[in-house]
């Protein structure tokens, strides 16, 4: 399991993220921490894997919790959230070595695929003692797709709804179950999973009934 610690000065936005966290597949909550000196102290005694920063936090900000971890050599890294969308800043979490900087509010589809990401790595570099220079391309290059800009008439909260209700299927989904299962009209929520399906987060396949008629049916893939 991947380690993560939740750093973020509002108690409800902690819990959130954590939530986010505890649901993604291969991670867990190490520890929750709300003042920079709190997540410095818990970074030396939890040794997690990945730490969510805040920016914002009372006592330190985030950017000074983050060279602290630089300067005490802790072997985790860093991924910003954070309201903070000034310039310098985002310049300096990415000179002080942060894998990626989500701006609040975002989506847990958003934090998902950097969670994914980060997993990813984490594999690859874990099974290599050596790496050739494909390898490295690979590390370096593999960045995630940003969030797919929804198509006319779509909405991020439905969206985040029917992916939520496709991700949590055991099996994959007919349009009607899913629509039953989120409390959409079919015709709604087949046009979210069509949109999964063109790009590339869900895949469909036909299953022939006694009608003879093709079922279509939907399975998250989180590509």
């Amino acid at each position: 399991m991947i380690r993560v610690l939740v750093v973020d000065d509002d108690f409800m936005v902690a819990k959130v993220h954590s939530g986010y966290v505890a649901r993604t597949p291969g991670f867990e909550v190490a520890g929750v921490a709300h003042t920079g000196r709190d997540a410095l102290r818990l970074i030396a005694d939890l040794r997690p894997d990945l730490v969510l920063l805040d920016i914002y936090l009372p006592d330190l900000d985030g950017l000074s919790v983050l060279r602290g971890i630089r300067e005490t050599a802790e072997a985790t890294d860093v991924i910003i959230i954070s309201a903070a969308d000034h310039v310098d800043t985002i310049r300096a979490a990415v000179r002080g070595g942060v894998l990626h900087y989500l701006v609040k509010p975002f989506t847990y589809s958003a934090l998902h695929d950097q969670l994914r990401h980060f997993a990813e790595l984490h594999t690859k570099l874990s099974a290599l003692d050596r790496a050739d220079q494909s390898d490295i391309d690979q590390v370096f290059g593999a960045r995630p797709r940003g969030t797919v800009a929804l198509p006319k008439g779509l909405t991020a909260q439905t969206s985040e709804l029917v992916a939520r209700v496709l991700r949590a299927a055991p099996d994959d989904l007919s349009a009607q179950e899913c629509a039953d299962a989120a409390a959409l009209s079919r015709a709604s929520a087949r046009r979210y999973l069509e949109h999964f399906v063109d790009t590339g987060r869900a895949e469909v396949r036909l299953r022939y009934g006694g009608t003879g008629r093709p079922e279509r049916r939907y399975r998250w893939t989180g590509a």
